[in-house]
């Protein structure tokens, strides 16, 4: 109805075109003139180890992975999609959002988790897919039959110590039909996912093979590598972090230890920088953690390494317990499973663990 001034009427009432105006007057993006190489957007890291640092990503990256990744998850078009994790975050805003609008799923936002809230809205907006943390499916676990669950079929987590058993309930007593962990960081986005008929322990101990595209390599100190289309194009105006990251031959530094399986699945042994020496011998706090879950009286473990004026450093454990236990109890329990050096020497019980946005202990609180 509009005039080519930009101005005509229905029924004597004027009517702006507003498009016409707003593409004569756009940018490139509005024009229409964008490519896959140009830069999508610039996603900050959460800083747990060190600085934050703004990763530049291009469109052509972020819709071939989240395509693969919606059939690796099984986000299906009319799904619905309720999104507990936080958009500024990979795993909200590329495994969500993004990943929402290519399928054609609807999007259920949850600005705060909080269980019940969670709980009422499965139930009430029949949501089929419930990505998020390993703490989402224990509070799902725990809430028991108060809310109708039955339209829920995909979940995915993941995380350096899921519990085999959490998985095995996960599928057995939640109504779930496909569960998928993986493996990814802000700088190359998911990196690995597990695949239809794996195990529970392999859902459990691994993070999956390779996405279509990418390549997996481990250092000779265990540092877990990264290369291929879905390796960010640098950190905003940081030329030097960006060269530290990424080497000459185009391998991202993840900054992670791990270990690849005979048929190419990743073991995540924990981070470089949580590493901590113990009378000469390395102690990745993640494989101890692993260790402490498997506690029945322990919700949730986080291990640091404390200075220690004979050994140098030795391990603090924070615990959150489910049942009663001391420290005595679960020291003698954890050195009859362990070698010496890997036993925490203290523990403390807190009744929650600090944790991020993005659902990771910030272990700096911690020390």
């Amino acid at each position: 109805a509009a005039s080519a001034a930009g101005v005509g009427g229905v029924g004597g009432v004027p009517v702006v075109d507003l498009k016409s105006d707003f593409l004569s007057s756009g940018t490139a993006f509005e024009r229409g003139d964008i490519v896959g190489t140009d830069i999508a957007d610039i996603v900050y890291t959460s800083g747990t180890t060190g600085r934050p640092k703004g990763v530049m990503m291009n469109h052509r990256q972020t819709l071939r992975l989240y395509s693969e990744w919606c059939d690796l998850a099984d986000l299906r078009e009319g799904d619905r999609y309720l999104i507990v994790n936080p958009f500024f975050h990979t795993f909200g805003y590329k495994a969500g959002l993004i990943a929402s609008l290519i399928r054609g799923a609807t999007i259920l936002p949850v600005p705060v988790f909080e269980v019940d809230r969670v709980l009422e809205l499965v139930a009430r907006e029949r949501v089929t897919m419930l990505p998020g943390p390993p703490t989402l499916y224990h509070s799902l676990l725990q809430a028991g039959n108060t809310h109708d669950l039955s339209s829920l079929r995909s979940a995915v987590t993941g995380a350096a110590d899921i519990p085999i058993e959490l998985i095995r309930r996960i599928s057995e007593e939640l109504p779930f039909r496909s569960i998928m962990t993986g493996y990814g960081l802000t700088e190359a986005g998911t990196a690995t996912a597990s695949r239809p008929g794996d195990t529970f322990e392999q859902i459990a101990t691994t993070a999956g093979q390779a996405c279509d595209g990418v390549e997996l390599a481990i250092a000779d100190d265990g540092e877990i590598l990264v290369r291929g289309y879905s390796v960010m194009q640098g950190y905003l105006d940081d030329p030097q972090a960006t060269a530290e990251a990424i080497d000459a031959e185009g391998w991202l530094h993840t900054g992670d230890l791990g270990s690849l399986d005979p048929e190419g699945r990743l073991r995540i042994d924990g981070r470089k920088k949580d590493m901590y020496i113990v009378g000469g011998f390395n102690v990745y706090p993640a494989e101890i953690e692993g260790f402490l879950i498997q506690h029945p009286a322990v919700a949730q473990a986080a291990v640091i390494g404390v200075p220690d004026q004979r050994l140098g450093q030795v391990g603090r454990a924070y615990i959150v317990a489910r049942q009663p236990i001391t420290e005595d109890e679960l020291i003698h329990w954890s050195r009859d499973r362990m070698a010496g050096f890997k036993v925490p020497r203290s523990i403390q019980f807190l009744d929650t663990l600090p944790l991020n946005a993005t659902g990771k202990v910030m272990k700096n609180q911690l020390r």
